[in-house]
């Protein structure tokens, strides 16, 4: 059993560079679970079921790193350093007028999401969980932030902070946001990215909001996968998801600080390439190989 904790610290380090980067988490999960799968039973049934539940419920570790990191423009309530309380007195005074209003935004942003993730989870899980779906979603998505970053060139955007983001633009952003929930390897951070791009949001904003709307998706995402699990936990099994989580969230730190230094200086397009040759590795790989 020490082996299958030693594979759960690889796939939280697996988490946690790849939930941030645009490059698809759940993608790389399945993918490196071809080579690398967890075993926690002998029964077949119990542990695909495991492993559908780890790989998502894994990622509360990687959104608590936000939750740590942003928490003084996520926590909405306070007296202290709050210039736009919502009201002058009362219970008004402690509320931040401008991260409520951002979290109206992301409430907006996810509703697409949340409401066909719940109907339809199980039938996208049966239908697109497959490599060579993967492979195609991390090609296409690639091609895509090329072609829009070759199209921002020179452009200025016209939302450059969190508030000038205007409700309409959040839903649009939750529509792209909708094309991850349904399709593996489309990345939830790069479909998000790229509509936010498309309609002029910048670099630094598209990442910011994308954090953000992290927080709920994957807390209704792990809620839902462990309601729906059946399978029981016993302490190995607890052990291994505890060491996925704590791994994502340290690594989780780092490369979500590094990202946001990195996009000051540098376009996405280096992860639109990485995703297009990854794409093409894996659609070689289970075509020959497999």
């Amino acid at each position: 059993m020490i082996w299958e904790f030693i594979k759960s610290f690889i796939l939280g380090i697996v988490e946690g560079i790849t939930e941030w980067l645009p490059v698809s988490s759940t993608g790389h999960l399945i993918l490196v679970d071809e080579f690398l799968q967890l075993k926690v039973s002998n029964d077949t049934e119990v542990n695909e079921s495991f492993i559908s539940m780890f790989n998502v419920v894994i990622q509360l570790g990687a959104i608590i790193a936000v939750v740590i990191i942003f928490w003084k423009k996520l926590f909405p309530f306070g007296k202290e350093n709050n210039p736009h309380p919502w009201k002058k007195d009362g219970f008004g005074a402690y509320v931040k007028k401008d991260i409520m209003q951002m979290w109206f935004k992301v409430i907006i942003a996810c509703l697409p999401a949340a409401v066909i993730g719940v109907l339809f989870d199980e039938t996208f899980e049966a239908l697109f969980y497959k490599p060579w779906i993967i492979a195609i979603a991390l090609i296409a998505f690639g091609v895509a932030f090329i072609i829009v970053e070759n199209w921002n060139k020179n452009k200025k955007s016209k939302v450059n902070t969190i508030d000038k983001l205007t409700y309409k633009a959040a839903l649009i952003i939750g529509a792209f946001q909708l094309i991850a929930a349904i399709f593996p390897g489309t990345s939830r951070s790069g479909a998000t990215i790229v509509g936010a791009l498309l309609i002029g949001v910048s670099r630094t904003v598209a990442a910011e909001f994308t954090f953000y709307l992290a927080v709920p998706v994957m807390f209704g995402a792990s809620l839902l996968k462990l309601v729906k699990y059946d399978g029981g936990f016993d302490g190995t099994q607890l052990g291994i998801l505890a060491v996925g989580m704590i791994t994502a969230f340290v690594v989780s730190v780092f490369v979500i600080n590094f990202l946001m230094d990195y996009i000051k200086k540098h376009d996405f397009k280096v992860f639109g390439w990485y995703r297009i040759v990854l794409g093409i590795l894996v659609l070689g790989y289970f075509t020959l190989v497999k």
